[in-house]
């Protein structure tokens, strides 16, 4: 289990990330393009969800085990499952009225336990890679890797 000494090599790579935004228009940012060549889906616009595009690309940045997979909720296969979030850890959120929606990012901090929101730092939050805030009732899970 992840505790405060753990390091978290793949939120080094996230935070040098933010800011980076899809390109208005037909057009789209390579950078993108390049976080869809860490999945299996081959996405090659930045008009396809990339939210697990990212997370999966700053996993593989720094040899850390991932899903492979465009799918948010692959992740709640993936790692050993938290029953609190901790800084670093991968957060996987419901989205929309389907089942098989959803939303992925890494936790920016420990949370308030008291508070009804999470900080996630990810990508595909409007239209880019940012911290966003989300209701902790839209939270389907907190995964940790199994290696780290």
């Amino acid at each position: 289990m992840p505790d405060e000494t753990n390091n978290t090599p793949w939120m080094a790579v996230a935070e040098n990330e933010v800011g980076v935004h899809e390109t208005p228009g037909p057009g789209d940012n390579p950078r993108i393009v390049e976080y869809h060549s860490a999945t299996s889906f081959g996405a090659k616009d930045d008009e396809v969800a990339w939210c697990s595009s990212f997370v999966n690309w700053c996993m593989k940045k720094t040899g850390t085990s991932r899903t492979g997979s465009a799918a948010a909720r692959s992740w709640l296969n993936w790692g050993t499952s938290l029953s609190e979030p901790r800084k670093g850890c991968v957060v996987v959120l419901r989205r929309g009225n389907n089942n098989w929606q959803g939303h992925v990012g890494f936790c920016t901090n420990d949370g308030d336990p008291e508070g009804p929101d999470i900080s996630v730092l990810g990508g595909n939050q409007g239209d880019a890679v940012n911290i966003s805030h989300f209701p902790k009732t839209r939270v389907l899970g907190y995964r940790w890797p199994a290696t780290a």
